[in-house]
């Protein structure tokens, strides 16, 4: 079996050109300067982008007037107007999302938004086992029996051409909210909105499906109708919407800078401020506290829970709890998500228990790239949650594959730096369907021609991935000092959250650090112990790191440690811990 810690540790600092560097250097100390902040955090900020006073006041401060014009998005004059005129004309819409997080979420946005305007609207979402994703004739055939003339999609319907096609034969005309890296040919829909569409002059093109369908609401709100039909600010009304937003976008993993990270805090300040009935029972249920929800919790407490759901059954369920208008509904609703999870969690550990003997049975880590598995006997629900779970332990590539309807359908997930989905577009002679992001995608291929898939993407990756990659590597912002490490550069840490893809939490190396007292395994095999350098005693804990305990047993040992830097709590005190992402031998680390 490939070791599960074997990291590449990469010092930030070296990997600029002298000139680059140089200017880095400038730059960080013009901002310490304008800010009054240390030069390391300074050049933390300037790594991501934050190079001078008005852009730290986004990154710290972001409102509302700080997001992108709507009407920037392509197609976005033409949705508006439609729309306006379905409302006025007493039309009937019916918003089509898709079964996770962010499709619901846009869902609950959307249809909740334009009843506020006195639209007449219905909502729909697929069910995964039945229908599988994105628009069908058969979604839109229900549509149209309840009188439907326009339908909304959100996140899906980008690569729906021939479905489009359909929708217009029996009279319904498409708008499209869709996030997803568009084919060849677009949907022939009234209007698309999708900041990847060729030719689209939206400048931020990481949005999430909600995230889209935000922009189309904050448009609306700019109108006349809909300022006079809300009453006070219209647009400070679609501010009470960007809990939706942060709950999509976290989950959905995009990108965690400009405007998603400005929708997500902002988003983030509303959930923990003044959290809609659904969202607070989700909390409640999945024990967290209100004030103190993070996009950790969301990715790993709340997503996990609407998802389950969508995964397990039906995923209008979803909207239902997030909608919901009266909190004691919402509780006996958390009830059965909570009950969903439970289930969930259980055929996510039967499949990856199978998936790793398969790995251990088939897979040569000396020659393959990528991991290919496919078995009737999983639930197709948690095939996307498992797949991850396998590049997280092996770190390569992973599609999981399971017979729906006699053809395999699975999931694709990816290692940082390899595009999965231009892997897969250069097979696709060999898929039935594909689509999705750089880092995970879904596609269906039939039984008899697995083999030939395989193979195909074997030597796609072979030609495309760099062997570098296959070993996880450590981005190491600076090494530092325990003493360094005071509450008050912790407070000013924190205030670079929320943190996610490329706004990560900043990760430091300290060396030749002493191990004190005894170290010992907690909780679900977490290493924790305490280091010192100097004077200084710092708390340590490794999660999942207790295959490492032999590094730090045995009394004075010392070690180099790559960490992030979090609180925890001590006697109602918040207290300075280092949360360790891999250590060695003392000098040990070549970065």
């Amino acid at each position: 079996m490939t070791p599960l810690h074997n990291y590449r540790w990469s010092r930030l600092s070296c990997q600029t050109e002298p000139t680059v560097a140089a200017e880095l250097a400038e730059k960080t100390k013009a901002l310490s300067d304008e800010l009054s902040i240390s030069p390391l955090l300074a050049r933390i900020l300037v790594r991501r982008g934050i190079d001078d006073r008005e852009k730290a006041r986004v990154f710290f401060r972001p409102t509302l007037d700080d997001l992108h014009d709507p009407f920037l998005m392509d197609g976005m004059d033409r949705a508006v107007l439609r729309i306006l005129q379905a409302i006025r004309n007493s039309e009937t819409i019916t918003v089509y999302g898709d079964y996770d997080v962010d499709g619901t979420n846009g869902t609950a946005l959307l249809w909740t938004f334009l009843g506020s305007l006195g639209g007449k609207v219905h909502y729909y979402i697929p069910e995964r086992l039945n229908e599988g994703y994105g628009i069908s004739n058969s979604g839109l055939d229900r549509a149209k029996s309840n009188g439907t003339t326009l339908v909304i999609s959100v996140d899906c319907g980008i690569t729906a051409v021939e479905q489009i096609k359909y929708a217009r034969s029996i009279g319904l005309e498409v708008i499209i909210c869709d996030h997803h890296e568009p084919g060849e040919i677009l949907p022939d829909a009234f209007a698309v909105l999708d900041p990847l569409k060729p030719g689209c002059r939206y400048p931020f093109k990481h949005l999430s499906g909600c995230g889209v369908a935000f922009k189309l609401i904050q448009a609306l709100a700019n109108q006349e109708y809909a300022q006079t039909f809300l009453g006070g600010d219209a647009i400070e009304h679609v501010a009470g919407y960007l809990d939706h937003v942060a709950l999509a976008t976290t989950a959905d993993i995009v990108p965690l800078v400009g405007e998603n990270r400005s929708l997500v805090k902002l988003g983030l300040e509303l959930i923990n401020a003044r959290p809609r009935p659904g969202i607070r029972a989700l909390i409640e249920s999945a024990g967290f506290r209100v004030g103190k929800i993070a996009t950790g919790n969301i990715v790993f407490g709340l997503a996990p829970r609407i998802n389950a759901v969508g995964r397990l059954g039906d995923a209008q369920r979803a909207v239902r709890l997030l909608t919901c208008s009266s909190y004691e509904e919402a509780i006996e609703l958390a009830k059965v998500f909570e009950e969903e999870n439970r289930n969930r969690r259980k055929l996510d550990e039967d499949a990856f228990s199978e998936a790793l003997e398969l790995v251990e049975e088939t897979f040569d880590f000396k020659k393959d790239n990528v991991i290919v598995l496919h078995s009737d006997q999983w639930h197709p629900g948690v095939i996307g949650i498992v797949a991850s779970r396998l590049v997280e332990r092996y770190y390569r590539p992973t599609i999981l594959m399971t017979t729906v309807d006699g053809v395999a359908k699975g999931s694709a997930r990816s290692i940082s730096g390899f595009d999965i989905y231009q892997a897969l577009k250069k097979c696709e002679d060999k898929i039935l369907q594909f689509g999705g992001h750089k880092y995970a995608a879904g596609l269906s291929v039939q039984i008899d021609r697995l083999p030939e898939f395989k193979n195909a993407l074997s030597v796609v990756t072979e030609e495309l991935l760099d062997k570098e990659l296959l070993v996880p590597e450590i981005d190491i912002e600076a090494e530092v000092e325990i003493t360094d490490i005071t509450p008050k550069f912790v407070n000013l840490l924190n205030q670079f959250a929320p943190f996610g893809p490329q706004n990560s939490r900043p990760v430091f190396a300290v060396r030749n650090a002493e191990v004190v007292g005894t170290p010992r395994i907690v909780g679900s095999n977490h290493l924790k112990f305490k280091v010192r350098k100097g004077e200084r005693v710092i708390d340590a804990i490794g999660f999942n790191l207790g295959p490492l305990i032999d590094r730090v047993n045995g009394g004075g040992k010392r070690v180099d440690l790559a960490f992030s830097i979090d609180e925890g709590e001590f006697a109602g005190t918040a207290i300075p811990q280092l949360k360790i992402k891999d250590l060695k031998p003392a000098f040990g680390a070549d970065f």
